[in-house]
């Protein structure tokens, strides 16, 4: 494909104008079209091409994908509907991204996979990408590349801590009740736990959680009813093999410097990643204690920072090189359905208060 792909974008509330930020920085891009059902999200969208800029607005994303318009096409429509959604786009031959998470639950991530696995033979060319940008944000690439180099050795542990201001406000309040987002630790969280899967790569095993919702929202009240997100929980997840990870999840941590923080450790060193300020320490065993190189961290290739520190910029190029090459995705729905699962096995410790086994959520 030769000429510029043409994208559609599903969903222009924040997220989805977002991506439209991104792709208008992306060579051989342009958005054509988009969807929401809201009008106020349409001309967001139109604002963000440009008033004047030509884009086809539908109402409804079936008729988007019935246009002719589109090549490729980012779900970016609230958690709920990704599944409808998703389903409707995989029986066609459009490329897809879709934003996390995959869906709100294990059993609809399983319906989404199966139905893309039962339409790749008719579209083998096709790209379907499970968009978890978190992944390429430039700390996190460079913490990657050191455990992958053996800075560490064999990975032991990991741990993610986010602490940082309180879910913003969506279209229609959807992001306040866990039935629209699958919970806290499915909405906000799967970035982490397809961090820490890809980091260790060997399956989880056994999930244990500690959460509340203990500060934010609770004033609020939309149509009656109360937000029932949690704002802070402790996870712990153990991986086939003993390795063990831990994510500090704060919510109402406004007044902190670093937003994320990940760190590895392993039997010969460990690497850390200060995600805000784009700092990553590492240091080995071997050199004795305190001897840790710090250097920042930015990728010159970003050309739109965005709401994601480029991350998101970097994803859109990695998925559109894999379109023009006809190459797999880098990030596929199987990753979205384990993020997925690992936050749903949290979500259950949390209400049964106990571990829960992965096959638990995954049978």
């Amino acid at each position: 494909m030769t000429e510029a792909l043409r994208y559609g974008v599903i969903g222009t509330g924040m997220m989805g104008t977002e991506h439209i930020n991104n792709l208008l920085h992306l060579d051989g891009a342009t958005v054509t079209a988009i969807s929401d059902p809201v009008a106020e999200s349409r001309d967001w969208a139109q604002l963000a091409v440009g008033l004047d800029a030509p884009l086809t607005r539908f109402a409804d994303h079936r008729e988007l994908l019935a246009s002719g318009l589109c090549d490729a096409v980012v779900i970016a429509s609230p958690n709920h509907t990704h599944h409808d959604v998703l389903l409707d786009v995989l029986a066609t031959s459009h490329h897809v991204m879709v934003e996390k998470p995959l869906c709100t639950t294990v059993a609809d991530c399983r319906a989404v996979v199966a139905a893309a696995d039962q339409t790749a033979e008719r579209w083998p060319d096709r790209v379907v990408w499970m968009g978890l940008e978190y992944r390429y944000m430039p700390p996190t690439q460079e913490v990657l590349r050191e455990v992958r180099g053996g800075t560490v050795g064999k990975v032991r542990m990991v741990a993610i801590r986010e602490h940082r201001f309180p879910f913003l406000p969506k279209v229609g309040n959807w992001n306040r009740f866990t039935r629209n987002t699958g919970g806290t630790l499915v909405e906000k969280c799967c970035h982490f736990f397809d961090l820490m899967n890809l980091i260790i790569a060997t399956p989880p095993v056994r999930v244990m959680a500690s959460g509340a919702q203990d500060v934010n929202h609770l004033d609020e009240v939309y149509d009656g009813e109360v937000p029932d997100i949690l704002d802070n929980a402790y996870v712990m997840v153990e991986y086939d093999g003993g390795v063990r990870a831990m994510l500090d999840l704060c919510m109402f941590a406004d007044a902190s410097r670093n937003e994320q923080e990940i760190t590895v450790v392993g039997d010969a060193g460990k690497v850390e990643a200060l995600v805000t300020e784009g700092i990553v320490r590492a240091g080995r065993r071997a050199d004795g204690i305190g001897r840790v190189t710090e250097r920042p961290v930015h990728d010159p290739a970003i050309r739109h920072e965005g709401l994601h520190h480029g991350a998101s910029y970097l994803e859109h190029v990695a998925f559109a090189e894999a379109v023009r090459r006809g190459a797999p995705p880098a990030v596929t729905l199987h990753d979205g359905l384990m993020a997925v699962a690992i936050g749903e096995a949290a979500h259950r410790s949390i209400d049964e208060q106990r571990p829960v086994l992965l096959e638990e959520v995954l049978a």
